[in-house]
């Protein structure tokens, strides 16, 4: 039995949550992509305000939503929700540690600098990323898998950092996915990622200005 066979065995106890639990635009919503997207959209919102509840929540959600990638043999995104739960975990801690005057971080932008090193280290994970899944799972499309899975991990850590970037980086992730997810006819995660990029471009605009009031005055 293949590997892929073997893992497919594996998850057969996930069948159930499959099974259509409503309809959205004359296709079949699951319940593991329900409740994935309702615990996805409020840990957004937490993030907009700042709140660390968004932290769990990501947790919650990337393992639901880890769950089923691994069923529509997304593994690219499927392993990204497991460092999402460990990176969460790290920027749970992060935030909990309160502002800038105690030891956190407040909201501020990357200096030219660290730019330039973010965008380096993605053109180099997007291909070995890619490389990974084509000789070791069965994708049908490893590198479309592996840039949202790359820059999102980037994204993921600017979030954590509390940097502005986190948010453009977010919102190409987010239109990415949207033609990864169709391509799987994951619909609902598809309609999901479309709330997310308007959100994302609200939220950079919401963390400029916080940048910017909570600048040390010159």
């Amino acid at each position: 039995m293949s590997g892929s066979a073997l893992l497919a065995a594996g998850l057969a106890w996930l069948d159930w949550s499959l099974l259509p639990w409503f309809t959205a635009w004359a296709v079949p919503v699951s319940r593991l992509e329900g409740v994935a997207c309702v615990l996805s959209l409020w840990m957004v919102a937490c993030n907009l305000r700042v709140n660390p509840l968004g932290w769990p929540l990501a947790m919650l959600s990337s393992v639901l939503y880890g769950l089923l990638f691994l069923r529509s043999g997304l593994y690219g995104e499927a392993g990204l929700q497991l460092v999402f739960v460990l990176v969460s975990a790290w920027g749970w801690r992060q935030w909990l540690k309160g502002d800038a005057s105690q030891g956190g971080e407040s909201v501020s932008w990357l200096t030219a600098r660290q730019r330039a090193g973010a965008l380096l280290v993605l053109l180099l994970a997007w291909p070995a990323l890619g490389l990974l899944l084509r000789h070791f799972t069965d994708s049908d499309v490893p590198f479309a898998d592996a840039l949202p899975t790359a820059a999102s991990l980037l994204g993921q850590w600017l979030l954590a950092r509390k940097r502005v970037e986190n948010w453009p980086c977010w919102l190409a992730v987010n239109l990415f996915s949207m033609a990864l997810f169709a391509h799987k006819q994951l619909w609902l995660t598809v309609w999901l990622y479309a709330v997310f990029a308007l959100l994302s471009a609200w939220g950079w605009r919401a963390w400029r200005a916080l940048a910017r009031a909570e600048a040390p005055a010159a």
